[in-house]
């Protein structure tokens, strides 16, 4: 590289600080990751500075970012679902499939590295290495290319330096939301004055839930604190349609449509308690968010800042800084010591910090009692209705086989021990041949009636138990399955049976979807609640929302008001935990 060359590099990398820093900003606004899609903007221009840096390092930067998402899938009946939400149109599942898409990606921890260290790489190396300009361009790019690039395999969590910058940038991310959050508390003041004040009563209703988007996604953000956080509120109402033509809402009765509707929404909104829960949310959470989240980004940037730009400023130009920037009791020296305590402390304080942040949301932002009682009970209706729905179908599938199956090879039997003795006396040649035809049919018909009894309960989980049960099943299994755990009792039948096939559909998507090489098993009962982790070092990208197989395991397990959790990020490995509220009711049978 020419000295010339590698000067205009420079000069392009000082230009880029300040846009690489809005890119940074871009990030973790908000604001712009519900209005513009980051992806479609961040990633596509750091895109551009890994081809720039590549073709300075003549090689190529390999893009470390997962396939996108596709478009979402229609169910049985026609709707869109995203997580626990069921939408009409797939718009919006398929704009929330994207953001989670972005945001729970592991290369943005690394983007996100990139540009937060870019501004200061650049000022430190670049300013200094003028005199050797082509090496300390080079030095950058290098120092670019490796952190854009695809991260090595590493287990689940990542690496503690990754995680510790990716929850500083969150809590940036979290103060730009409670300032946001302060704007749309504004927003219902000038709601409820115009609603209230004037009459506009249909500006009331709008007061209460417009700032739900934004609050939805703090939910959605107590993830990162470790904390998950249901949507509270309660189903909207539809107004009911009475014989004589009028509309009910409770006990009032409407004449037009369009006036019950307003009243169902009004009582709706206004009679739910996670409502005012969110009003109250917008005017405390500010100062909440502000101190807890606040404190470790200001003391980091503010560190950082200090570190980086005074201290170059004044040692290669020679020029005056201010004293109070910069400098401790005006000893730049000491206020190094200073800007790296302040650093230190921030990053370290970052991970704490989010997830207080993410208690004091779930404190907040929760459903009530009342609301979890709602949902269970709904949940617990339409899982019953699975249940018989499924269970008549398997009787149908049992019938269908036993009656083309077994039952027809039985009639085959006896026509033809029939025919065997009209040919007795006349034909003892052939009334043998019939003989042996009948045995095997019988045979074919008995091993007809094995599988289909083992398809309906196998008979080792009857007498061995579920841990045995299931290391059968390992032996069936094409990949290398490991099964431990031990259960110091017998399970209830129904919920054997339905943690049976849940792992038995489980393994089989492990190696037919995921080409799972080795995969392992844990049974374990503690708490009244049976846990079985299922992991596999498969290729990952298991959704339940995308395939009806994990959408069945669901609904079996949420018969007896189990669940089924799964982390499976592109590249592997997948998790699927399962739980089940039972209770162990005779002595062990299984062995270890």
């Amino acid at each position: 590289m020419s000295y010339p060359r590698a000067l205009a590099r420079s000069l392009l990398l000082l230009a880029l600080v300040p846009v690489v820093l809005v890119q940074l900003v871009a990030t973790v606004v908000p604001a712009v990751v519900v209005l513009v899609h980051p992806g479609i903007a961040v990633r596509r221009l750091t895109g551009r500075w890994r081809a720039m840096f590549g073709r300075w390092l003549g090689r190529e930067i390999p893009v470390p970012y997962a396939p996108e998402p596709g478009p979402p899938q229609p169910d049985e009946e026609g709707l869109y679902r995203h997580d626990s939400q069921l939408y009409r149109s797939p718009r919006v599942p398929a704009y929330l499939a994207k953001v989670d898409w972005f945001a729970k990606d592991p290369a943005l921890a690394r983007d996100v590295q990139w540009m937060a260290l870019f501004p200061f790489v650049v000022l430190l190396i670049v300013p200094l290495g003028l005199p050797v300009a082509p090496w300390a361009v080079r030095a950058v790019a290098a120092w670019s290319a490796c952190l854009l690039k695809p991260g090595p395999a590493r287990k689940a969590g990542g690496r503690r330096t990754d995680r510790v910058l990716l929850a500083w940038a969150r809590l940036g991310f979290l103060v730009v939301c409670a300032a946001v959050q302060l704007v749309l508390f504004g927003i219902t003041l000038v709601l409820f004055t115009f609603g209230f004040g004037l009459g506009l009563i249909f500006l009331i209703p709008l007061g209460l839930t417009h700032m739900r988007w934004l609050l939805n996604l703090r939910r959605s953000y107590a993830s990162w604190g470790g904390v998950t956080i249901e949507r509270p509120y309660a189903p909207p109402r539809e107004p009911e349609l009475r014989p004589d033509g009028l509309f009910r809402v409770n006990n009032t009765l409407y004449k037009t449509e369009n006036m019950a509707k307003f009243n169902a929404h009004w009582q709706w909104v206004w009679h739910d308690p996670a409502s005012w829960r969110d009003l109250s949310f917008l005017v405390v959470d500010a100062s909440v968010t502000g101190v807890i989240a606040g404190l470790p980004v200001v003391a980091g940037i503010y560190g950082a800042w200090g570190l980086a730009l005074p201290w170059v400023w004044t040692q290669a130009f020679g020029a005056e800084w201010s004293r109070w920037y910069g400098a401790f009791f005006g000893d730049r020296t000491l206020g190094l010591l200073v800007g790296v305590g302040l650093v230190a402390a921030a990053l370290a304080a970052a991970q704490p910090a989010l997830r207080m942040v993410s208690s004091w949301t779930q404190g907040l932002l929760k459903p009530t009692a009342k609301e979890e009682l709602r949902r269970r009970v709904e949940r617990l209706t339409q899982t019953r209705a699975d249940a018989v729905d499924a269970q008549a179908a398997e009787v149908r599938r049992i019938e269908r086989d036993l009656h083309d199956g077994a039952q027809a090879r039985l009639i085959s039997v006896g026509l033809t021990l029939g025919a065997i003795e009209r040919l007795m006396d006349t034909d003892p040649a052939k009334a043998r041949q019939l003989v042996a035809q009948a045995r095997e049919t019988s045979q074919t018909a008995l091993t007809e009636l094995r599988d289909l009894v083992r398809g309906i309960h196998p008979p080792v989980l009857s007498e061995r138990g579920l841990p045995d049960a299931v290391r059968a099943l390992a032996l069936d299994t094409a990949a290398d399955v490991t099964v431990t755990g031990r259960l110091e009792g017998r399970l209830a039948a129904p919920v054997e049976s339905a943690a049976y096939f849940a792992v038995s559909e489980l393994l089989a998507n492990a190696v037919r979807h995921g080409r799972a090489a080795a995969v392992t098993v844990d049974i374990r009962h503690v708490g009244g609640v049976l846990r079985i982790r299922v992991t596999d070092d498969g290729g990952g990208g298991a959704d339940p929302s995308r395939g009806t197989g994990l959408r069945g395991i669901e609904r079996r397990l949420g018969t007896f008001d189990g669940t089924l959790a799964m982390d499976s990020p592109a590249g592997g490995p997948t998790v699927a935990s399962l739980e089940l509220p039972c209770a162990l009711f005779s002595p062990k049978t299984s062995t270890s």
